[in-house]
């Protein structure tokens, strides 16, 4: 077993990115960190200039070129948004940047504010032309968002990155999505273990523990951006049917899952399905694994096969 780690981080898409690896590395990290730079510069929307950007302000006037990495993403994006339309949507920007939720001026517009928005968020609006890697979206106002996905993809790029440089053994973790490369060499069962956090906990405490080899792990939770009004509880899940915050039993929801990417699809569609849907779901797609955390402070397991779970908090019960 490897007796020691280097553990490399850096600020980067609002959040701690850290990468522990298993021999000192600092040529690898750094290309990690310049790659997760250039790509988090393509894919954002929160700031003024990036190539989605560049998509959202030609809304309604003409295509736009991106790049081919950034091209492959918003097309993965769009066929997940026609098949999944009730649960997942890039084209939910518009609905985003009304509400605001974890920027300031949040707000919980009034309905008619809801009802104008979601007219500019059919996914069938998208223009997808591959031979010019180009993006149009046919409605002025439309706003395409990735930030449900953009983590997952770049955590799978940095796994391909580390493989270029012959590591083969290190965690991952961008905020929220954890990649777990091989079999852990601090260990003796090869298990690499990962705190999954309680909900609403004031200093970070944990639920339990998720115990998993060369799998990727993705929390989707009411309490990662939220604000209250009047006792109610606005989060930043949004159901694309109504332009509200989902509203279900579930506090989150993690997915195990072979590549990051999927586990950032499926948490926010297995979030909006709920624990029963969802449940029939996973067992016919038993490559996904799921962890649910209800708001009845129960928590339900689906395709154990591909992980362990160690409960930590007595406040919970495995059902």
């Amino acid at each position: 077993m490897a007796s020691s780690s280097y553990k490399y981080t850096q600020t980067l898409m609002g959040t701690e990115v850290s990468l522990i690896l298993f021999e000192p590395d600092e040529i690898a990290a750094q290309t990690v960190f310049n790659s997760i730079k250039i790509l988090e510069d393509k894919l954002t929307v929160n700031r003024p200039e990036s190539e989605v950007m560049s998509i959202n302000l030609a809304a309604g006037q003409h295509p736009v070129k991106v790049s081919p990495p950034v091209y492959s993403l918003i097309e993965q994006a769009v066929k997940v948004s026609l098949h999944f339309t009730d649960y997942f949507n890039l084209a939910i920007g518009p609905v985003v940047k009304l509400w605001k939720i974890g920027f300031k001026g949040y707000q919980v517009p009034n309905s008619e504010q809801i009802k104008q928005q979601l007219l500019l968020t059919n996914p069938r609006y998208i223009e997808l032309d591959a031979n010019t890697y180009s993006v149009f979206l046919k409605k002025a106002g439309m706003k395409i968002d990735l930030g449900a996905i953009a983590k997952g993809y770049i955590a799978d790029v940095v796994k391909h990155i580390l493989h270029q440089y012959h590591i083969y053994q290190a965690i991952i973790n961008l905020g929220g999505n954890v990649l777990t490369l091989g079999h852990s060499p601090i260990n003796d069962n090869g298990y690499w273990h990962v705190g999954l956090r309680k909900p609403f906990s004031h200093h970070n405490e944990l639920a339990g523990i998720v115990k998993v080899k060369n799998k990727s792990i993705v929390t989707s939770g009411i309490y990662e951006r939220f604000f209250m009004q009047n006792d109610i509880l606005y989060h930043h899940i949004f159901n694309p049917l109504t332009g509200y915050p989902l509203n279900n039993e579930l506090e989150s929801v993690t997915i195990i899952s072979n590549t990051s990417l999927e586990g950032d699809i499926y948490s926010t569609i297995l979030y909006g399905l709920g624990v029963l849907k969802g449940s029939e779901y996973l067992k016919k797609n038993r490559h996904l694994s799921a962890i649910f955390l209800l708001k009845n402070k129960t928590i339900k397991l689906v395709n154990c096969d591909n992980f362990s779970f160690q409960l930590l908090d007595d406040e919970y019960e495995i059902v």
